[in-house]
């Protein structure tokens, strides 16, 4: 196309004014402009003003293709703004984006924080658990939130968990004439008529040392809910490392237990379907999954595989942690693809034979882990050894 029919603008709270040049002539020339309320009171745009609907569905912008459109998003679109969202269904050629500072930004300005050092959320629909992985000693966090109200409740819920310490800037309004900045503890909050748009910094400074969840996997088996079917800390490192974790990539969890690996794949920035097939055990699953916010990146699925397969997205890894037979990988075998690392653990003889055959016919690695651990022995001490686990690790 010569020309794009679609300017997405960044707006921020001082309006117009803060708006390049650029901006304002997209505006001038646009049939329609889209926007939350604000957005369209700040741009001043009267009855060219089409607020979004609620729930927002981007359909009535893309049913205007070929027009001269312009939307309206608060700072940067295309950083938890609908952006991306507009941009997913669209040609390049077909959209021009114009940011504005955006509230992480400003925030940061405001704080003399460096934005590069800094964790920042989006908290608008998210459950605060989002914010677990980041917490600790010296953390710094920037979180948009909702609204006011949802202030006082993350301050209760960083109470509740241990973090009372947390020092909480509240950002209102950033970069308009109504713009405020106010500190509070977590355990002391007490501000009220907090003003949307508003924005969180969490700063861990005052958390003691050794705060907060673990970094790297073979977290304790404290840290999950489980009837006692759980890899255990020492094997699920071992198992995570032999998976090899990667951003965006999906893991089958076969026979998931407690779901401790699918979560922790899932910490590492991967995706997972945790297939488990007694229905007890999906509560603890969805426990774990829920305590660190991460419904959107691990499905529990009650079904026994590998009928439980069927539908499944394509994996980049599987791990059997139970239920392995010889049905279930002659099924599975044909529906890896190329490059899929796939882990089992045994613990009997009769799967460790399995993983033996298996060893032989498809080769990868077969390894004998053997773990020891200090324990009372009459008025002494000695080793207390677990049963030994045979893990087998194939690349497709």
């Amino acid at each position: 196309m010569d020309k794009p029919w679609l300017t997405i603008i960044g707006i921020g709270e001082d309006g117009l004014a803060g708006l390049p040049d650029a901006s304002r002539s997209a505006l001038e020339q646009a049939e329609i402009v889209f926007g939350g309320p604000r957005h369209l009171s700040l741009a001043g745009v009267a009855a060219k003003g089409r607020p979004w609907p609620v729930p927002f569905d981007i359909a009535p912008v893309l049913e205007c293709r070929g027009r001269p459109v312009v939307v309206l998003a608060s700072g940067d679109p295309f950083h938890f703004g609908a952006g991306g969202s507009l941009a997913e269904h669209l040609e390049p050629g077909e959209w021009h984006g114009l940011p504005a500072p955006g509230v992480f930004s400003l925030a940061a300005a405001r704080l003399g924080w460096r934005l590069e050092q800094i964790a920042c959320l989006g908290l608008h629909a998210a459950p605060f658990a989002r914010l677990r992985p980041y917490l600790g000693a010296g953390c710094r966090i920037i979180a948009t939130l909702r609204d006011g109200a949802a202030l006082a409740a993350l301050a209760e819920w960083l109470t509740a968990l241990g973090a009372g310490a947390m020092r909480m800037a509240v950002l209102e309004r950033l970069g308009g004439a109504q713009e405020r900045v106010r500190q509070a503890r977590a355990d002391s909050f007490g501000l009220t008529e907090i003003e949307a748009p508003v924005a969180v910094a969490l700063c861990g400074a005052d958390l003691p040392r050794g705060f907060g969840p673990a970094n790297a996997p073979g977290r304790s088996e404290a840290e999950f809910a489980h009837d006692g079917q759980i890899t255990k800390s020492p094997i699920r490192a071992l198992t995570l490392a032999a998976l090899a974790p990667r951003r965006g990539a999906l893991l089958w969890d076969i026979g998931g237990g407690s779901g401790a690996v699918s979560v922790e794949w899932a910490l590492a920035g991967g995706r997972a379907c945790c297939i488990e097939p007694r229905a007890d055990r999906l509560t603890n699953i969805r426990a774990n999954i829920d305590a660190y916010g991460l419904s959107g990146l691990v499905k529990p699925i009650h079904g026994k595989a590998p009928e439980a397969l069927a539908g499944l997205a394509e994996p980049d890894a599987v791990f059997i942690g139970g239920g392995a037979s010889h049905e279930l990988f002659e099924t599975l075998w044909p529906l890896l693809p190329t490059a899929a690392q796939l882990v089992a653990n045994a613990v009997t003889l009769e799967t460790e034979a399995l993983l033996t055959e298996l060893h032989a016919r498809h080769g990868g690695s077969l390894t004998r882990i053997e773990i020891s651990e200090a324990a009372p022995l009459g008025r002494m001490r000695g080793w207390q050894s677990a049963r030994p686990v045979v893990q087998w690790q194939v690349t497709r």
